[in-house]
């Protein structure tokens, strides 16, 4: 009978005569996720080829531009007088008034956005930052022509009254700077405040300990740890400023001059486009292969800037565990 226990009590003879469920570990096919994975490649490829099909179409007609004997590759860089009529294809007007549209509208957008980002994450309670936030994206949502009849009919006039009317014209790169500053504004804000707001309390809890005022914090410990967001931040919305339309088309004017006074008119690059394709063009004459040889320095300088952005990002990033 002993003998007989401590045989049943032997954990390897119960093991063998007990039989032993097989578990199948493979992966079993579900058709949802694969549909769902199928998508996903796809939308990733056709980004892909989108981008990649839109070079090629700048290129192709780029070349076309440049081959021929009318244009010059060197004065088309060099030259400052943009008239295709006279056979005159120097780029610098366009771009100059591009920039410096860019430029008055991040003067504008910078202080005020970073403004509104740090009031948002630093002060503004829970009930006023759901409030104000949805409130400052709407700016983004009007559409642009609204804007361009804005600079067109409040924005010109007020400059004109304060300036003078011999001193502004009424299309001018001032009203038009201003006011796509204003249609940047939401993009910098945005951006960031969630910038500021990934920002670890400690860091803010280690300064108030150490006696430093909120303000201080603000400034002096949390902008500098998120300054790669913030720097990011602006530089989508001066790509955003480059590429702007409407507004430059309704308020700067349709004058490729070149000139550094912003109180008079200028076309910028995507105003040029948009007037130019509006109009009665010949397909593959040199007048309609100039739009995409603009378009393709216009791509060059926005992919130029996201490129800079990412190294910007990756330089200065702060990691906090």
């Amino acid at each position: 009978m002993a003998d007989q226990i401590r045989v049943n009590s032997d954990p390897r003879a119960a093991l063998a005569g007990a039989s032993v469920k097989q578990i199948d570990l493979r992966k079993r096919p579900r058709i949802g996720e694969t549909i769902i994975q199928t998508i996903l490649y796809a939308c990733g490829f056709i980004s892909i080829f989108t981008t990649i099909g839109i070079v090629y179409v700048l290129g192709q007609e780029s070349l076309r531009f440049f081959a021929s004997d009318e244009v010059s590759l060197v004065e088309f860089f060099t030259n400052t007088v943009w008239q295709p009529v006279i056979g005159e294809f120097g780029i610098l007007p366009l771009v100059n008034s591009t920039m410096m549209v860019t430029i008055i509208a991040l003067l504008v957008a910078i202080p005020l956005g970073l403004a509104m980002a740090i009031y948002m994450a630093e002060y503004a309670s829970e009930r006023v930052r759901a409030f104000l936030k949805p409130v400052i994206e709407l700016l983004a949502g009007i559409p642009t022509v609204v804007y361009g009849f804005f600079a067109l009919t409040f924005v010109t006039p007020w400059l004109r009254e304060i300036f003078g009317r011999d001193v502004v014209q009424i299309y001018n790169v001032m009203s038009a700077g201003l006011v796509v500053g204003i249609l940047i504004t939401p993009i910098i804000a945005t951006l960031s405040e969630d910038a500021l707001s990934a920002v670890p309390s400690g860091l803010r809890q280690a300064s108030l300990g150490l006696g430093a005022t909120k303000w201080e914090t603000a400034i002096r410990v949390v902008v500098p740890a998120a300054f790669s967001g913030i720097v990011a931040a602006s530089i989508v919305a001066m790509s955003r400023a480059i590429g702007e339309t409407m507004v430059v088309a309704l308020a700067a004017g349709a004058s490729p001059q070149f000139t550094f006074n912003p109180f008079l008119p200028a076309e910028t690059m995507t105003g040029h486009i948009a007037r130019i394709s509006g109009g009665d063009l010949s397909y593959q004459t040199i007048d309609y292969n100039s739009i995409f040889a603009i378009g393709l320095v216009l791509f060059f300088m926005t992919l130029t800037l996201n490129i800079v952005s990412r190294m910007i990002v990756r330089r200065f990033r702060e990691v906090y565990e």
